[in-house]
């Protein structure tokens, strides 16, 4: 399975090198002292603040991500004079897995973004009902909150495409992921009309891959190609637990390749799109 378009992310909780929770940690550990210097128990906070007394624990204990309006709103109950607000940028920052981030941050320096996907649609692509039943599939399963988060950083992800200097997003998508009723057949209804409005933008192509093809370049799973705007070109593939960033020149050469023969087994961008309305209508 490609688990960045996927809900198999295990491999995020375990990264030694995610300094996200120990930063929400620190805030929640803040938002505490400055509570209890103001002499306010949970709930009477949570009554000022507008919220139940559970959530503030859980954010206080970091379990929990505070959004920015619930900062700004206990510097102004906790008179912290712009001290808590000021913490909003480090949450911020801290809100998304790592690896995320870090993915996120290399496709918005692209100028190109090829992509197979043989499971799932692919994660710029994704409605955000289509995500949350994705994640809600993962096993072992995710607490509710790290599925509103990991769906979160999924849809921020997504704001490569509507930058200004958008990268061209070339996706091809296998007919099985067209017609598999991830989340039940209304999401997927939601998923394909979002296929066909996405995939009319002049910087978005998206291919579908025939079931009934006899030859296949992408067998051997689902890849992704991101040329940069310094001229590198580097892949980046995720398959169980494991998510790699592929630099080597030989390496990325094959993916290149076999990318392009892919392209060119899968029905065109227009013909793809009339694809894709049929199964609408059969859905």
């Amino acid at each position: 399975m490609n688990t960045t378009d996927g809900a198999d992310e295990s491999s995020w909780e375990l990264d030694p090198e995610d300094e996200s929770g120990a930063v929400i940690a620190t805030v929640g550990r803040q938002l505490k002292m400055w509570r209890e210097a103001a002499g306010l128990d949970r709930t009477t906070f949570g009554e000022r603040m507008g919220y139940g007394a559970n959530l503030i624990y859980k954010i206080e204990r970091g379990a929990r991500i505070p959004r920015p309006e619930f900062l700004d709103k206990a510097d102004e109950v906790l008179g912290a004079g712009g001290k808590i607000a000021a913490m909003k940028a480090d949450v911020e920052r801290a809100r998304y897995p790592k690896k995320v981030r870090d993915l996120a941050k290399l496709e918005s320096e692209t100028v190109e973004i090829g992509a197979y996907a043989n499971i799932v649609a692919h994660g710029l692509l994704q409605t955000e009902e289509y995500a949350c039943a994705l994640y809600g599939l993962r096993r072992p399963a995710y607490p509710e909150e790290e599925v509103a988060r990991l769906v979160a950083a999924r849809m921020d992800r997504q704001k490569v495409l509507r930058q200004t200097a958008a990268p061209l997003l070339t996706v091809v998508q296998e007919e099985s992921v067209l017609r598999r009723p991830i989340g039940g057949r209304m999401v997927l209804r939601r998923q394909l009309e979002h296929l066909l409005e996405v995939g009319r933008l002049r910087h978005v192509e998206i291919q579908v891959m025939p079931t009934a093809v006899e030859e296949h370049a992408g067998l051997a799973g689902s890849l992704q190609l991101m040329r940069l705007r310094d001229g590198t070109t580097v892949g980046h593939n995720e398959v169980q637990l494991v998510s790699r960033l592929i630099t080597e020149p030989k390496e990325v050469q094959v993916l290149d390749m076999r990318y392009g023969m892919i392209r060119a087994q899968a029905l065109t961008p227009r013909e793809s799109l009339t694809f894709i309305e049929k199964v609408l209508g059969e859905t």
